[in-house]
């Protein structure tokens, strides 16, 4: 067996080196608020090599730019009563949980809610399937993006042998009258699954692996799932073919390259939805009333957090 050339290395080198950056950019979104890239006037930010835009500035501008259109589309939600299920299914490290991490970073967390569930616990797993999802379903005016959902048993529990045949071949016979029916109530289902490679999912876990501040999200059923790629990829195709129905479409995001699928994606969510802008009335900051008999007491020494920076 060949050695891998040492251009492969370099390759591999800077591939790693763009993944910790992707992770740097998680922290540093909400710092660049105050960038010119804010203004659509102002030319980008050129690369320290050459003048050209830099492709890390015209993704947070596109970034910026469609989470401005989701504050728009949050506010019509709630505005208008409308109810809105979003499902994000797909392999582990497809990209799921930071596409969701981006449409909710600048809403309102108390009307726009993740709901990522834990394994069932043996309470639950003795209730209707579908019970535990139910309670996490909004109400008028509020936004419920699932990581993961009901299609736990079409996916890992199917492949992992956590549910039997009967119970398997039952959820395909509920789950299409179950979702017509939350079309039925008025809250409208979107359903997306994020497509990546082979090569893509063993990159992305062997950072994992190598990084201590993401460790946490490789757990030894991730590792099992690695090993069961076939037969997660025939779980995937059944459940299309059984569960893509018109109230309810599976949608598919090309997610190898993660910027690129988190704004398809955000696009897509947006134009799913046909929203308005909502018009606000003015804000006026009040004045602050004084009060000349006022005095404000000195805070103990002892309470102080120590200022080491």
């Amino acid at each position: 067996m060949s050695k891998p050339s040492l251009k492969h290395d370099d390759e591999l080198i800077r591939r790693v080196h763009r993944e910790l950056i992707d992770d740097y950019d998680e922290e540093l979104e909400m710092e660049r608020e105050d960038w010119e890239s804010l203004d659509p006037n102002q030319p980008a930010r050129p690369t320290e090599s050459n003048s050209s835009p830099s492709a890390r500035n015209q993704y947070f501008r596109e970034l910026f730019r469609l989470q401005g259109e989701l504050v728009k589309m949050h506010d019509w939600i709630v505005a208008s009563g409308h109810r809105v299920v979003i499902l994000f299914e797909g392999r582990d490290a497809a990209g799921k949980g930071g596409v969701i991490k981006r449409i909710t970073q600048r809403l309102n967390p108390r009307v726009a809610r993740v709901a990522a569930l834990p394994a069932p616990s043996n309470r639950e797993k003795t209730q209707w399937y579908f019970q535990r999802y139910v309670e996490h379903l909004p109400a008028a005016g509020e936004m419920v993006l699932f990581d993961r959902s009901w299609y736990n048993r079409a996916g890992v529990e199917r492949v992992m042998g956590f549910c039997s045949d009967a119970e398997y071949e039952e959820f395909f016979r509920s789950v299409p009258e179950f979702e017509k029916m939350l079309v039925r109530s008025g809250i409208q289902l979107i359903k997306y699954w994020f497509s990546i490679t082979d090569e893509e999912q063993e990159f992305r876990f062997r950072c994992r692996i190598n990084d201590p501040l993401k460790q946490w999200k490789l757990s030894p059923m991730d590792l099992e799932s690695r090993k069961r790629w076939e037969l997660y990829t025939k779980a995937k195709e059944v459940m299309f073919q059984r569960t893509h129905i018109a109230e309810a479409p599976w949608w598919v995001v090309q997610a190898a390259d993660k910027k690129k699928g988190r704004l398809n994606c955000i696009h897509h969510l947006l134009s799913q939805i046909k929203y308005n802008e909502v018009e606000h009335e003015q804000i006026v900051l009040p004045p602050r009333i004084h009060d000349p008999n006022y005095r404000r007491e000195p805070v103990a020494a002892k309470m102080i957090v120590p200022e080491i920076y």
